[in-house]
């Protein structure tokens, strides 16, 4: 099955997901950071925290105190990196750009991808969630979620690196920011409700049942 025929059947059957939620490309710069290494739903209660602070706006957030900063988003785990983590990439959002997501969308994508890169804590997952989901950027998010999925139906190998998986998605689904942004959360979608990492859920699974999973 194909990429493009799995994001199809996906879309029939789970729906929209209406990805990313947010009130603000900064808010998705910060949920992008908050999500690492956690579900969503512990950055979402970082986020609603962090909105009780005030501190969803550049400014506001670079002037919380690190240890008020910290105990914000202690919900979504590794707090005190994680609120580094915020620290640096709003700095840089602000010397950078004025704090201004016009401003830094306005740079071609690959090179804004360069810098998002040089910042601490960010990785290439964080970086294409904000260059995607933020921006509109026509980049494909690989977490892990797209890994088990497309090695469990043979589009990649065992070994594939995460480049090599971006590539293959993004030639599948054409040059489309919007369909690699349903595809994602669609992905996403199917690994928290049927493709789990052990004890997959394949007999309900919307792309039917796999003879063995890996």
């Amino acid at each position: 099955m194909s990429l493009r025929r799995i994001y199809g059947r996906l879309l029939r059957a789970l729906g929209p997901q209406g990805w990313w939620p947010a009130r603000s490309p900064f808010e998705v710069i910060l949920g992008a950071v908050l999500t690492q290494a956690t579900r969503w739903h512990n950055a979402e209660q970082a986020l609603a925290r962090l909105r009780r602070e005030g501190a969803l706006r550049p400014r506001r957030l670079l002037a919380l105190p690190p240890g008020r900063l910290a105990r914000a988003v202690r919900p979504a785990g590794f707090f005190r990196q994680k609120a580094r983590r915020l620290r640096a990439v709003t700095r840089w959002y602000v010397a950078r750009y004025g704090g201004r997501a016009d401003r830094m969308f306005r740079r071609p994508w690959r090179l804004l991808r360069e810098e998002l890169l040089a910042i601490p804590g960010i990785g290439p997952e964080t970086a294409d969630t904000i260059l995607l989901y933020a921006g509109g950027a026509p980049v494909f998010v690989v977490d892990a979620y797209t890994r088990r999925v497309l090695r469990r139906h043979r589009l990649i190998g065992p070994r594939a690196t995460d480049e090599a998986i971006q590539q293959t998605a993004m030639r599948a689904l054409g040059d489309d920011a919007a369909r690699y942004n349903e595809c994602h959360a669609l992905l996403v979608e199917l690994g928290k409700r049927f493709c789990h990492r052990r004890d997959p859920v394949c007999g309900r699974c919307p792309l039917g049942a796999l003879p063995h999973v890996i």
